[in-house]
């Protein structure tokens, strides 16, 4: 095989690359490592904006590959309208469980037990006791689960929490329960003490948390966001949040990055973190470990994994 693939991280960094392609590394970076049409796996540079990551695309007429590095693909899909037929977009399914796992119980736990409120009077020299809630004895309802909602779950069970709810898309049966179709939410809404959101961005949950989901939780409950802001309706979660009914722990907003003055910023309740759920120490083997396989799948004519989708006729 002799056809370019295009890396962000320097191909000598990957261990087990197959022999064959010609490596090209780019990152996001203005210049093109190469003619884009000699491209046929293309590693989308990881944590750029969505236009970098589309910038080479339409030129990338023999691609068979594009490959994200990240667990949503959102931000590469719109660019997939300018290839042709037969082109498999892959996910980092693997790569980001361990990292957005830790940082949702980070923000669960700083959020129930005041961290925010004790660092703030750390910052005063102020000695600040009090009752604050306990993650043991919760109800914690996952929506989204698939595999980072899983890894949310492995972790949260240590915690002595009540009980976990899943849900997904549509319903099904694993090891450890049932999980319910999203069609249940409003009845599985107002027993949950915490409420996860893991779930991909798609048409089908852009505000899926909208004021009639965030009316059903109950008073005093806590939101995480892990997933994609849009899932959350910005506005209707300001409504609920400066009342004070519920609060929120946000690794993600709508609008990201979140601007300077914006309300959210001061909301009472509301814990932000700068979309730091993948970006951690334990990214960088994982990506290593999946190109290298992916690849050597590529190269060898095997399946795939983590196939999202395949561009049709429709997509030229």
């Amino acid at each position: 095989m002799t056809a370019d693939v295009w890396l962000p991280i320097p191909p000598d960094e990957i261990e087990g690359l197959p022999e064959g392609p010609e490596y090209r590394f780019w990152d996001g970076a203005e210049d093109f490592p190469a003619d884009p049409a000699d491209c046929a796996f293309y590693v989308v540079p990881y944590m750029k904006p969505a236009e970098v990551g589309q910038r080479p695309l339409p030129r990338m007429s023999g691609v068979r590959v594009v490959q994200t590095l990240s667990a949503g693909t959102d931000h590469i899909e719109p660019g997939l309208r300018h290839l042709g037929p037969g082109v498999r977009l892959c996910n980092a399914r693997g790569v980001h469980e361990a990292s957005t796992a830790e940082l949702a119980l980070a923000l669960i736990l700083a959020s129930l037990r005041g961290l925010p409120d004790f660092v703030r009077a750390q910052d005063r020299q102020e000695w600040l006791g009090g009752f604050r809630p306990a993650l043991a004895d919760r109800n914690v309802l996952i929506v989204g689960y698939g595999s980072i909602g899983a890894a949310i779950e492995d972790r949260l069970v240590p915690f002595e929490v009540a009980r976990v709810v899943r849900v997904a898309r549509s319903g099904r049966t694993t090891a450890r329960g049932p999980v319910h179709p999203l069609t249940e939410l409003p009845r599985l809404l107002p027993e949950a003490d915490v409420v996860v959101l893991s779930t991909p961005l798609t048409e089908a949950t852009r505000h899926l948390v909208d004021a009639d989901f965030l009316a059903r939780m109950k008073d005093g409950a806590l939101l995480v966001n892990v997933a994609r802001g849009p899932v959350v309706d910005t506005k209707a979660l300001l409504a609920e949040t400066q009342s004070g009914r519920i609060a929120a722990a946000l690794d993600v907003t709508d609008p990201e990055p979140l601007p300077f003055g914006h309300p959210l910023w001061r909301a009472p309740g509301v814990l932000i973190s700068p979309h730091a759920g993948g970006p951690t120490s334990a990214f960088l083997p994982r990506a290593q470990r999946l190109l290298a396989d992916q690849l050597t799948r590529f190269v060898n004519r095997e399946p795939l994994r983590n196939v999202i989708l395949t561009t049709g006729p429709a997509d030229v």
